[in-house]
């Protein structure tokens, strides 16, 4: 089993059905991304680009689901967070699995692709 897949299906069952959603999601919405594995987490690339990670925070008990370029988005940017002096990257955080807003998550991932 490759690696990004262990990474998800390791996790404890609050944030394995969150990456699972949103992995899903992401295959649906941008079918020609390919989900790696670097710097320990699952790694989505678009035409060989990072193009969004994933990342089950469990200190801070969210998931996160980060944009390399999320600060050049222009939609949704009330539902994106930047923070840890983050200069490029924004994110859609998901304590839970009723948090997921669909809309909101394929609009970020239609518009990020476009980038």
């Amino acid at each position: 089993m490759k690696p990004q897949d262990l990474y998800i299906l390791n996790q404890p069952e609050k944030y394995r059905d969150i990456l699972l959603h949103v992995l899903a999601v992401v295959e649906q919405v941008v079918p020609e991304a390919t989900l790696e594995y670097k710097w320990k987490i699952p790694f989505f690339y678009l035409d060989k680009k990072p193009f969004c990670y994933l990342n089950a925070s469990h200190k801070k008990q969210f998931v996160d689901v980060a944009f390399m370029k999320g600060f050049e988005l222009k939609e949704n940017q009330q539902h994106l967070v930047a923070d840890n002096g983050r200069s490029m990257v924004k994110s859609l955080r998901y304590s839970n699995l009723e948090e997921i807003d669909n809309e909101i998550l394929i609009s970020v991932l239609k518009e990020a692709s476009k980038l």
